[in-house]
Order: structure tokens, then C-alpha cells, then sequence
């Protein structure tokens, strides 16, 4: 972007600091939602991932009969048909595939903190480490926790995540629009 003399890129993004707020206060509004009924927003959140997937699968498939070699395009039309099926289940049995995401998201969460860990710990002469070994623990804890409440916890997680993010990205447009206004 080629800027001419005296133009501010930031006075545009000023000038739409109401914009910002109101989303805020939408998303807050949509985090509030989701709050109150947290299964209803596990629910919405293993459909989104069922339709992404629905939709990856689409395409793999379009793109497996572009490959001119059998064995690839049986490949990817194999690949293609799984995505297609765990995205269908998604909207078949959204409480199956609601503990299959709560699962694998909880043994994401306890590798990420492991590796959190070893890396703070490799670090460790500098100064600074001890929060990365403090954000590793807390990581990993969450995993261990999330693990040992699974698969009740899997009514019910998603639709936290979920509310948490919106009311979280709310809060932070909001604040942004009000810093934006001054």
C-alpha cells in the first residue's frame, strides 16, 4: 500500500471506532448465549467442524479426480470420503463427535503443555522462563483435567470454549473501539 504525504493509515481505523464497539457488544451478546445453554453451543460448535469438514471433504474429492494417476486419485477420494463422513456424523451424532473432539482436544492440550514445559525448562538461565514453565503447567493441567472429566465434560466444553472466545473477542473489540475513540 503506497501511502501519500500526511495520510495516516490508523485515522481511517479511528474514524469506524463505533463499528468495533458494537461487534464487541454483538459477540458479548453471542458469548452471553452460549453461556446460558452450554450444551446448545457444543452443539453449534460440532456443527461448524462438521460443516468445514462436509466442505473439505467436497473439495478433496473435486480435487482427487483432477490427479491423472489412479493410485492418487484413489488416495485422495479415500481421504476425501473420510472427511465427508466425520463431517455427516458431526450432524448425525453431535453428542458422539462432541466427546471425540473434547478427547483429542484434551491430549492436544496435555502434549502442548509437555512441550511447554521442556521448552521452558531448556531455557532456563534466562530470565522470563519461569512463565513459560508456569503457562506450560497450567497447559497441561487443563489437559489432565479435561481427561479425567471425559466424556461427561463433553456436553459441556465446546460451549464453554466457545462462549469464553466470544466474550473474550467482545470485551477486547470493545476496549479496542473505546482506545480508538480517544
Amino acid at each position: 500500500m503506497v501511502l501519500s504525504p500526511g495520510m495516516n493509515p490508523l485515522s481511517e481505523v479511528r474514524a469506524k471506532w463505533g463499528w468495533f464497539v458494537a461487534l464487541g457488544v454483538v459477540l458479548l451478546l453471542f458469548g452471553g448465549i452460549a453461556a446460558a445453554n452450554l450444551f446448545l453451543a457444543t452443539v453449534a460448535s460440532v456443527y461448524y467442524v462438521g460443516m468445514l469438514m462436509i466442505v473439505g471433504g467436497a473439495v478433496h474429492l473435486v480435487h482427487a479426480f483432477q490427479v491423472k494417476a489412479w493410485r492418487e486419485t484413489i488416495a485422495w477420494a479415500l481421504s476425501a470420503l473420510l472427511y465427508l463422513a466425520a463431517g455427516v456424523l458431526a450432524f448425525v451424532n453431535p453428542v458422539l463427535t462432541s466427546a471425540v473432539l473434547t478427547l483429542l482436544m484434551a491430549c492436544a492440550l496435555l502434549v502442548a503443555g509437555v512441550f511447554r514445559i521442556f521448552a521452558a525448562w531448556r531455557v532456563r538461565p534466562e530470565s522470563g522462563w519461569g512463565w513459560l514453565m508456569a503457562g506450560g503447567i497450567v497447559t497441561a493441567l487443563a489437559g489432565v483435567v479435561f481427561i479425567l472429566g471425559w466424556p461427561v465434560n463433553s456436553l459441556w466444553l465446546l460451549g464453554l470454549f466457545l462462549a469464553f472466545d466470544l466474550a473474550m473477542q467482545g470485551w477486547s473489540l470493545i476496549a479496542f473501539g473505546l482506545a480508538l475513540k480517544r
